[in-house]
């Protein structure tokens, strides 16, 4: 019996540190985060970076982030669906005080929550984040994929030349990933984007899966948006 309690308590342990970890990591921009700068926010006294480990294995398993050896990304909307039902659920709770930090961080998630529930004024970046409506034409696509690109450009400061992998984790399953791959090369046919090559950031092989390789122009990394 209490090798059984002590199982179940080590296993709400181990969910309770995903849902910080995740949490966290939505609070800090959800992409390209540093790892080590969430690994110092997560650790509590008398903790290690290596208690963690598990948690991001488990969460990459998972498919709710993606990771290379310095950074971690929240991989929408699987990481925001965990995250919702994991603070959803009775049996998480914060093991001691919290911080203003994670009082603030938990405050925004709320906040967010209620304003995509309601009228959102960018309505489908707002949609995109619930993970509920699938992106059925390339008119619907062209829309979300501007949408996009502007809140991201915005947000982080790319000075006009977005990432395409972050366009595609953004996006997330709305669309599959061959789709994503034709629309985005046929925006840049209509003369929409400009698709560029080079490469991503740490060079991350995950990240340049989630860039575009075609056999005629080889890998592109970013995209530039032509239209106002």
């Amino acid at each position: 019996m209490t090798d059984r309690v002590t199982t179940m308590s080590n296993d709400a342990e181990a969910k309770a540190k995903q849902v910080r970890l995740l949490l966290y990591l939505w609070d800090m921009g959800g992409s390209d985060v540093s790892k080590g700068e969430l690994t110092k926010r997560l650790k509590r006294k008398k903790e290690t970076a290596a208690d963690y480990q598990d948690s991001y294995q488990q969460l990459e398993e998972d498919g709710a982030i993606a990771r290379s050896r310095y950074k971690v990304s929240l991989v929408q909307p699987k990481g925001l669906q965990m995250l919702e039902a994991g603070l959803k659920s009775e049996a998480f709770e914060f093991e001691s005080q919290i911080g203003a930090r994670t009082a603030n961080a938990l405050l925004k998630w709320i906040r967010e929550q209620a304003m995509s529930a309601g009228t959102v004024g960018d309505g489908a970046v707002a949609a995109q984040k619930t993970g509920e409506s699938a992106i059925a034409s390339y008119d619907q696509f062209k829309q979300v994929a501007l949408d996009v690109y502007d809140q991201l450009n915005r947000d982080y400061n790319l000075d006009d030349l977005v990432p395409i992998y972050r366009i595609r984790r953004t996006i997330g399953d709305r669309v599959s990933r061959s789709q994503f791959n034709d629309w985005m090369l046929e925006m840049q046919a209509n003369d929409i984007l400009q698709l560029q090559g080079g490469s991503v950031e740490d060079s991350a092989p995950d990240k340049i899966e989630d860039s575009i390789t075609t056999e005629l122009d080889g890998l592109r990394c970013y995209a530039r948006r032509l239209t106002s």
